[in-house]
């Protein structure tokens, strides 16, 4: 007896909620791609692919626009619907930077001083979030660059980060008027030690992507300086020794003279992503060669513990964020984005303490005091 008593195949049903309207190709923008899937000999496998989640800014770092956080969105839902699609690569434009978050310039000149607009594209944000960590694709953040505050945040979402050894990872909220509520106070804490969380979320400080590997914050980091045809360590970063006067200075950044002298190198450095690719395509390989419903299993219980704290967390921070708007995100955003005026990118923090001490109210005259002054 056969099965013609089963009901037969029918025309697919599109489940997806966004479309391709929020997608481009010229910058600001975030752009999709599919790419076929190669398998280890690098021959493509018909009918499976890749999704390419593009961040497209480089300009600005590839700090994410309004529409671009729509972007983000779209790509990953779609990405998770499509059933065609193995896995997730979440990247930028450029050399430079994945991502240094959200874009300061429309921070200042259109959020600032309106906590109620802000406060709704922290929902989007919040949404940006959420459809990486509920996404039914693994994901791959491919650090092609610096990875600073949203950036941060929003690369941590991710499954795994693929890192090259030139990208510099860190925040910038309480230097520059926030706090690091975009899922950095969740997820850090389970990356790192909680004192390392701590500090490099306060700190603002810049660690190399080889201490991040140390920390445990990266799955792997990949060269990409090719000199003479042969691809060398990042020279910006301490390789070669791991005890220095009884501190751990393995995959610290050279400081002083040797510093300055290898950030000049790397401004003119050819940059190639060979290697990095080829370990992301072998990752891939991986995950297609496993059983897909097993897979998302598996990675939904492991993401469950960043999402409890995400979850638990990211509305009332939506809220706080918001109300900061109108005070201290004011004037930080605003500092910064006059930098290129002013000369300067900070507040004067020890005036702006002098004058909470003396219980002065946040208005005009005490923002005009602590701002930085347009050069003569």
């Amino acid at each position: 007896m056969g099965i013609d008593w089963l009901p037969k195949d029918k025309e697919l049903k599109d489940h997806s909620l966004w479309g391709k309207e929020h997608w481009g190709t010229e910058p600001p923008c975030t752009m999709y791609e599919k790419r076929p899937i190669l398998d280890n000999s690098g021959k493509e496998i018909e009918g499976l692919f890749s999704a390419w989640i593009i961040l497209n800014n480089p300009a600005q770092y590839n700090s994410y626009t309004t529409e671009m956080v729509k972007g983000v969105i779209a790509g990953f839902q779609n990405a998770s619907l499509d059933r065609s699609v193995v896995a997730v690569v979440f990247t930028a434009v450029g050399d430079r930077a994945f991502c240094t978050g959200g874009n300061t310039k429309e921070y200042a000149e259109y959020y600032s001083g309106r906590p109620n607009e802000y406060g709704e594209y922290m929902d989007l944000f919040n949404g940006m979030v959420d459809s990486i960590l509920m996404c039914k694709k693994p994901t791959i953040c491919r650090v092609n660059g610096m990875r600073i505050a949203g950036g941060q945040e929003i690369g941590m979402a991710c499954d795994i980060a693929i890192s090259v050894d030139t990208a510099i990872f860190g925040q910038a909220g309480p230097r520059h008027g926030s706090a690091p509520d975009g899922g950095s106070s969740d997820f850090l804490p389970w990356f790192l030690t909680i004192e390392d969380a701590i500090w490099n979320c306060v700190s603002c400080e810049l660690w190399s992507a080889y201490k991040m590997k140390r920390l445990g914050l990266v799955s792997q980091v990949v060269q990409v300086i090719k000199e003479d045809g042969k691809f060398i360590r990042n020279p910006a970063v301490i390789t070669d020794k791991y005890i220095e006067d009884g501190e751990i200075v393995y995959g610290e950044l050279f400081k002083g003279e040797e510093g300055k002298k290898a950030r000049e190198f790397l401004k003119t450095a050819t940059i190639d992503f060979e290697l990095l690719d080829k370990f992301i395509n072998d990752v891939i390989w991986k995950f297609t060669n496993l059983f897909p419903g097993c897979l998302i299993k598996s990675l939904d219980s492991v993401r469950a513990k960043k999402k409890y704290f995400w979850d638990l967390a990211k509305n009332y921070n939506r809220h706080w964020l918001a109300v900061n708007m109108s005070t201290e995100a004011f004037m930080g955003f605003n500092a910064f984005n006059t930098k290129n005026i002013t000369g300067q990118d900070v507040i004067d923090f020890v005036k702006y303490r002098q004058l909470i001490a003396q219980g002065k109210s946040i208005d005009e005259s005490f923002m005009e005091a602590v701002l930085p002054k347009p050069k003569e």
